[in-house]
């Protein structure tokens, strides 16, 4: 099996972005939707583009937006690749002129069979839980069982992962990547159980340590 990528999603800090870089993260995800407790400004990714370091990928994560919203972050921050987590077109997807991946919200295996079809042109399908009320971020994994073996595109796996399942679930699903956001983040004694966006550096060098580890096992 090739080497599965990693993802940190819902970066909101500089330090933070610095700490998964480090750590060996493949990409880093920022969060261009205001009703996410996860959501940056465009100054805010500014400071985050800032200090990434060559050779990772940033990664713009978008739900519904206007044309317009793509746009003026493209002019202002450095996306390496768009990520549409909403009920995007492939019209609307491709209009950028730029690398894209789709996420669809998994109930069972059509939906993601539709989605390898409608949005071939896209340079990945990230699968994750789904959620009537929410387009991401729940925290929540799902039936892994669902996802189809054949697959013409890359698969990046979301949804609840953290550093005690991340290996069962390359495991089972045999992704290209992985991709994680609550999982990696601060305790907070909530009944969330974390401090939404404020990534913990620990947790993130034993998520990332657990991929490395299946990669060179595999």
């Amino acid at each position: 099996m090739a080497r599965v990528r990693t993802k940190i999603c819902g970066v909101t800090r500089p330090e933070d972005a610095v700490a998964a870089s480090r750590a060996g993260a493949d990409a880093l995800g920022l969060v261009f939707y205001n009703k996410s407790p996860r959501s940056v400004t465009l100054e805010r990714a500014q400071e985050i583009a800032a200090v990434v370091p060559a050779f990772v990928t940033l990664v713009g994560l978008f739900v519904n937006p206007s044309r317009m919203d793509v746009e003026m972050a493209l002019s202002r921050i450095p996306l390496d690749l768009l990520q549409f987590h909403g009920d995007e077109t492939p019209e609307f997807c491709t209009q950028f002129r730029r690398r894209w991946i789709k996420a669809v919200r998994v109930r069972d295996a059509a939906v993601v069979t539709d989605a390898f079809d409608r949005y071939r042109e896209a340079s990945g399908l990230l699968v994750d839980a789904y959620d009537p009320s929410r387009y991401g971020g729940t925290g929540q994994s799902f039936d892994w069982s669902v996802i189809p073996r054949q697959r013409p595109l890359p698969l990046i796996l979301a949804g609840g992962l953290n550093s005690a399942n991340v290996a069962t679930a390359i495991g089972q699903v045999r992704p290209w990547g992985v991709d994680v956001s609550g999982g990696v983040e601060s305790p907070d004694g909530t009944a969330d159980g974390t401090r939404k966006g404020i990534k913990d550096v620990s947790k993130i060098t034993e998520f990332l340590s657990e991929v490395n580890r299946v990669n060179q096992t595999d």
